[in-house]
């Protein structure tokens, strides 16, 4: 039996929660989102365990690669997915997605004030968030990607099909990111992008059941150049070569994807790079077995079996993940994920996804401090006798 992951560390910033288990060794705190009103809330107990069973009774593969990280992150890492997954639930099910918006965005309100409700998933992200300074603004990026699926959004070009991965899938990327302590640009926008390819590859996967649903994710473009009309197709989807050019398309492009991703794997901590390599193995090996299965996910739903993906987690924690950099740093960042990378600048005066620096905001008084200080401090070294060698 796996041993419980500890409770979340107390944050570094304005929250002030008493863990309510032993902590792990604790890694070099990142700098918290300001919250100026926000008020210290009361301790904020919560049950990971019902995080932790969100995870298992979804995504398998997610929940088998969490696994893998070391144990300061499993606790973060469950929470934002229950998070995530009760949010997808609560637009995708409910009978009024607008609604469940409206009332998402009270919860995320009350989070980012330090005081969220009762509810475990948000009680557990609040420490989050603040613990590791993530920016509203990728949240608010993933509840608009849930609610385009709610409304049925149409994408004619893969360029569209992109904006909603880097919502549904990219956003996840820049967060996990954020709490393995990457804040790098470079770094994010390849966390960014293996978000999308693995997004890409259950938009492959999953042609034939989200036909069932009325949902097509094909770009309606690629239907329009060989003379089809999407709709007809989706009232009645039927398998072919076309619909399986289709899908190889989709599967090429997530390979490019994941290839810019795995080459940010190595700035991540070593000791966080056997899951995310994990994920990436696993995920990217839906489309080679959807390759072995003649591209047909019409008919029928491609899976991975057990074996083979034990196999591959194997392989992903033999050794110390670090690809060659066959990347170089200045390819510029999937455009459907900039906005993304530069919501993390914002919010932490880091390298923006164009280059430019951000740098926080300061008034005035700020400005004349922060130079008072500068200079002191360059006059004491001045004072300070050098060492003859």
């Amino acid at each position: 039996m796996s041993q419980p992951s500890p409770e979340l560390p107390r944050p570094a910033g304005p929250l002030r929660v008493q863990p309510a288990a032993s902590l792990a060794p604790q890694p070099e705190p990142l700098v918290p989102l300001a919250q100026p009103d926000a008020a210290p809330p009361p301790d904020l107990h919560y049950d990971l365990a019902a995080c932790r069973e969100l995870m298992r009774g979804g995504s398998k593969s997610f929940f088998a690669a969490s696994r893998l990280l070391p144990v300061r992150l499993r606790a973060p890492a469950t929470a934002l997915y229950a998070f995530c997954r009760l949010a997808d639930d609560a637009i995708d099910l409910g009978a009024d997605p607008h609604a469940a918006m409206r009332d998402l965005q009270q919860r995320l309100d009350a989070i980012y004030t330090g005081r969220p409700g009762s509810v475990d998933a948000d009680r557990a992200l609040a420490q989050v968030v603040h613990r590791y300074g993530i920016p509203r603004a990728l949240l608010d990026a993933l509840l608009d990607g849930f609610v385009w699926d709610a409304q049925g959004r149409r994408y004619d070009t893969l360029e569209d099909l992109e904006c909603y991965g880097a919502r549904v899938a990219g956003t996840v990327g820049a967060m996990m990111a954020l709490i393995m302590g990457t804040q790098d640009a470079t770094a994010l926008a390849r966390a960014c992008e293996l978000g999308v390819a693995m997004q890409l590859t259950n938009i492959a996967r999953d042609i034939g059941e989200d036909a069932k649903n009325g949902r097509l994710y094909i770009p309606r473009a690629w239907f329009r150049d060989l003379g089809l009309d999407a709709d007809r197709w989706l009232a009645a989807p039927q398998f072919d070569e076309r619909v399986a050019c289709f899908t190889r398309r989709l599967l090429e492009r997530a390979d490019v994807l994941y290839q810019r991703g795995e080459a940010g794997i190595s700035s991540l901590p070593w000791d966080c790079r056997p899951a995310i390599q994990a994920a990436r193995l696993v995920y990217a090996e839906i489309g080679k077995q959807l390759i072995r299965d003649g591209l047909n996910s019409v008919n029928q739903r491609t899976v991975v079996s057990k074996r083979r993906k034990l196999v591959l987690i194997a392989r992903a924690t033999a050794v110390v993940v670090n690809p060659p950099h066959s990347l170089p740093r200045s390819l510029a960042p999937l455009p459907a994920i900039a906005f993304l990378v530069d919501a993390v600048a914002d919010a932490h005066g880091v390298a923006g996804a164009h280059g430019s620096w951000r740098v926080p905001q300061r008034s005035f008084d700020e400005r004349v401090e922060w130079m008072v200080d500068l200079f002191g401090r360059l006059e004491k070294q001045q004072r300070v006798p050098r060492q003859i060698p």
